[in-house]
C-alpha cells in the first residue's frame, strides 16, 4: 500500500479550537505537510476522536471517516450560492467530529482551474454554459483534480483505510488507484437552493455523482 507515493513528513501539528458561523463548535488538530507532490499548502484536520478511530481501525473495526474537500473560497469562506461547497464543508466537519476521522483541504480551487479562472468559468455560465463546459471552453479538461496528494497525507497520518464521505466517484477511483483502502463510500447531503440548481443539475448529469440523493434545503 502506498509503495508507489513519494514519502511526504508531518511539517507542524498543532490544535486549533474551530468555531464556524452558525455557532457549531469543535477542535481539531491541524496538520501541515512537507514533500507533498505539488507543493501546495494542503492541510489535515483531525476532528473527533481521530486518533481512537485509528486505533480500532488497526484492530480491524470500522475505518476512520474522511472527507477530501476541495478548495472553494467563495462558497467556504463567503458563502456563495453557486456551489454548495460551503454546506458540504460544514456538514463534513460536524459529521467527522461524531465519530472520528479526518478532514483534508486541498488546495484546488475552481476543480483545480483557479480561483481567476473560476471566476472567468462563472462569466461563461452566465451566459449559457454549465460548469463543466465552461472549464472545457477556457481550454482546462472538465475537472482537473488530483488526489494523489490526499494519498499522501493519508499515508503520513498511518491513515491505511478510509470510510469517504462523498457524492463524487472519481474520489473513490483516483484514491482507489493510489492504494487507499475505501471500505464504503458515505454520501454527503445534496444543498439546493435557487442560485445553485442548475449547477447541482450539471454534476448530476455530466460527473456520474451518486444518484437519488435527497436535496437538503
Amino acid at each position: 500500500m502506498y509503495e508507489a507515493l513519494p514519502v511526504a513528513t508531518v511539517r507542524t501539528q498543532v490544535t486549533v479550537p474551530l468555531r464556524l458561523p452558525d455557532g457549531y463548535t469543535t477542535t481539531t488538530r491541524l496538520f501541515s505537510f512537507n514533500g507533498l507532490v505539488d507543493a501546495r499548502e494542503h492541510l489535515a484536520f483531525g476532528l473527533g476522536d481521530w486518533a481512537g478511530a485509528l486505533r480500532r481501525s488497526a484492530a480491524g473495526g470500522a475505518a476512520p471517516l474522511v472527507r477530501p474537500h476541495s478548495e472553494c473560497l467563495t462558497g467556504d469562506v463567503f458563502g456563495s450560492e453557486r456551489c454548495d461547497c460551503g454546506p458540504q464543508l460544514r456538514e463534513a466537519v460536524e459529521r467527522i467530529s461524531a465519530v472520528g476521522g479526518f478532514l483534508l483541504y486541498l488546495r484546488q480551487e475552481g476543480r483545480g482551474i483557479g480561483l481567476y479562472a473560476k471566476l472567468d468559468a462563472y462569466a461563461l455560465q452566465d451566459a449559457g454554459l454549465d460548469t463543466f463546459e465552461a472549464n472545457v471552453a477556457l481550454g482546462h479538461r472538465e475537472d482537473e483534480r488530483d488526489y494523489t496528494v490526499a494519498a499522501q497525507m493519508l499515508a503520513t497520518l498511518a491513515v491505511d483505510r478510509i470510510s469517504l464521505l462523498s457524492n463524487n466517484p472519481e474520489k473513490a477511483q483516483q484514491l482507489g488507484a493510489l492504494g487507499v483502502e475505501v471500505t464504503e463510500v458515505v454520501p454527503t447531503g445534496v444543498f439546493l437552493s435557487p442560485a445553485n440548481a442548475d449547477y447541482l443539475a450539471a454534476k448530476a448529469s455530466r460527473a456520474a455523482r451518486t444518484s437519488g440523493l435527497p436535496f437538503v434545503g
